[in-house]
């Protein structure tokens, strides 16, 4: 059995992601542990699925503390100390759902996934009788709020006077961010920011496309900025005051940058992903930091890596990969409400203009080609040997999916969703069309 992808577990809740299903993961995940904490999205399948997790965990006799819809950086942060689970698709469709694993505030690896897998495969029978697990009913949010704004007011400047529009998507954001902008001096406007499973104001995933009404709203008003969120919050976009969206590598590249300069250690490193823009890299590499990059869905296990590999001096200060960032100093867990607010207080300080300024923005494309999940792995044995031969001048790098290094400094990736039935491109180049255009061709034919 073959349960996670690159975020957790997700798919659809008849086929997929169903109750039986997540009582299965809950008893097998509850052997790992004497204490869980169990959170949700909004979704309407959210408390069915959470209330079959919680039987599961409890049968296995682990103690289950239900802290209800919170963000997902909520529940990895009540995680602390103990495991905690996730009940969310993220920025899937509302017929979605998903269960995304934590320990000590950090995501299941791949070993735990996989002893996850094993024990869902052997499906081990109930604890005794008598050793049954309780449950508790507890509130984090305001801890979790308050944590945010205590960490993001040591960066930048006071949001006093700034005016920011946060579009919620219906999504958990809603109950985060605009308050955590409030708490630090902002005027915030906030959209879609009732909680709705439905997601009847836009689609969850924050696209340029989905965020048209935000987009408007802050191109027609006066903001400094317009920030937007998926469903549970993990993700983050940023929109500049002409309604734009700006560069999600932009974005990354910014905080890294500052991540870097405000670190007093000697070896400063950002963790990032293979289809990471080469912007971030200039960026790093001229405050004196360096660049790591690990395959996606794995920024805690690039993090830990570079621990192990470097000495007292070596600090990994970020990681991110594209809308996903990881605040090391705040906690092990990827969390848009943080970079949301960090983001803001350096708005504030330099203006949004200030901080693009020094940040080669280059023609950058993502492709997804539609592949169904069996398909996947036989395509990308096929596309490790077309592609390569498709760029006969570039250096080959399979570690993460196949991508090409130019001489000329361009760049092509292609790997598989891990999420989703497609197989993605990814190019940044002065003629990124037609690179795009001759990878998608070798990976048509190869499908």
């Amino acid at each position: 059995m073959d349960l996670f992808g690159t975020a957790g577990i997700r798919g659809d809740v008849r086929e997929r992601v169903t109750p039986e299903l997540a009582l299965a993961v809950g008893r097998a995940a509850g052997r790992d542990g004497d204490e869980f904490v169990v959170g949700r999205d909004g979704r309407e399948t959210g408390a069915a699925l959470a209330a079959a997790l919680e039987a599961g965990l409890t049968s296995a006799g682990a103690r289950v503390v239900r802290v209800g819809q919170v963000p997902t950086p909520a529940l990895a942060s009540a995680s602390r100390g103990r495991r905690g689970v996730m009940v969310t698709a993220s920025h899937n469709p509302p017929g979605d759902n998903g269960l995304k694993l934590f320990v000590d505030g950090e995501e299941y690896d791949r070993d735990a996934e996989r002893r996850i897998d094993e024990r869902v495969v052997d499906d081990a029978p109930p604890a005794e009788w008598d050793a049954w697990g309780d449950t508790e009913r507890v509130d984090v949010l305001a801890e979790y709020r308050s944590a945010v704004v205590e960490y993001a007011n040591s960066h930048g400047a006071s949001l006093d006077g700034l005016s920011v529009a946060v579009d919620c998507g219906t999504g958990m954001s809603a109950v985060a961010t605009p308050q955590v902008l409030r708490a630090m001096g902002a005027h915030v406007v906030a959209l879609n920011a009732q909680v709705d499973g439905h997601f009847p104001g836009r689609e969850s995933k924050p696209t340029p496309e989905s965020l048209g009404d935000l987009r408007a709203f802050v191109r027609e008003g006066e903001f400094d900025l317009g920030i937007a969120h998926d469903g549970d919050a993990d993700r983050v976009v940023v929109v500049d005051g002409d309604g734009e969206v700006v560069h999600e590598d932009t974005v990354v590249a910014v905080l890294a940058a500052h991540f870097v300069a405000a670190s007093d250690a000697a070896d400063p490193v950002v963790v990032t992903t293979p289809n990471a823009s080469g912007r971030i890299d200039e960026r790093v590499d001229a405050e004196g930091g360096r660049v790591e990059r690990v395959r996606l869905g794995a920024l805690h296990e690039g993090i830990a890596s570079v621990r192990a590999a470097g000495d007292d001096e070596t600090v990994v200060v970020f990681a991110a990969e594209p809308w996903k960032h990881i605040h090391p100093v705040h906690g092990p867990w990827i969390d848009g409400v943080a970079s949301a607010a960090v983001f803001a207080r350096l708005v504030a300080e330099r203006g949004l203009s200030g901080l693009r300024e020094p940040v080669a923005e280059r023609p950058y494309r993502k492709l997804s080609v539609p592949c169904p999940d069996d398909r996947k792995a036989e395509a990308m044995t096929a596309i490790e040997t077309a592609l390569p031969e498709a760029f006969p001048d570039g250096e080959v790098d399979t570690d993460h999916g196949v991508r090409i290094d130019r001489p000329d400094g361009s760049w092509v990736l292609v790997r598989p969703s891990g999420t989703e039935p497609y197989v993605r491109i990814y190019a940044e180049s002065d003629e990124v069309d037609a690179l795009v255009d001759r990878a998608r061709a070798v990976v048509e034919r190869e499908l």
